[in-house]
């Protein structure tokens, strides 16, 4: 038995990507959005199963938005423009599917990606739109407030 739990356990450390993919569910999931919380997060009602809603706080797959509760004044108009932004593609397209869904480092909450009813993704836009900056998942750059 012990030589049986030790090769799994030595499979699993050289197949990690294995492991990963069973941590995040392909979609598509149907949502409603409830609320833009920030540039990047949303609260949305998913519909995972027929007949069954969930409540979830949902943050957008490789983007990072201003923080809104920057000191900086720049950084936090940064953040609101693109809280507008996004709260404006949330009025246009009220439903959206979430694909790449994974948890996150915070409790509660799940990273996806969002696309819109027209087919638009999210992430993408508000990138393009220089509203957001490319994120990994990783450790974020110090905060820094050029007053030029």
């Amino acid at each position: 038995m012990r030589p049986t739990l030790f090769a799994l356990f030595c499979l699993t450390l050289l197949c990690p990507e294995t492991i990963r993919a069973r941590e995040e569910i392909a979609g598509p999931v149907t949502a409603e959005i409830l609320r833009v919380i920030d540039g990047d997060t949303i609260l949305v009602e998913a519909r995972p199963w027929p007949q069954q809603t969930m409540e979830v706080y949902v943050r957008i797959r490789g983007i990072d938005a201003p923080e809104i509760h920057s000191h900086c004044d720049l950084i936090r108009a940064g953040a609101e423009q693109a809280q507008h932004v996004l709260e404006d593609m949330a009025s246009a397209s009220p439903t959206i599917q979430l694909t790449r869904i994974s948890g996150d480092k915070y409790f509660g909450r799940i990273v996806a990606n969002v696309t819109l009813s027209d087919g638009r993704d999210v992430g993408s836009d508000l990138l393009l739109a220089g509203l957001a900056h490319p994120y990994d998942g990783g450790r974020k750059p110090p905060e820094v407030c050029d007053r030029d």
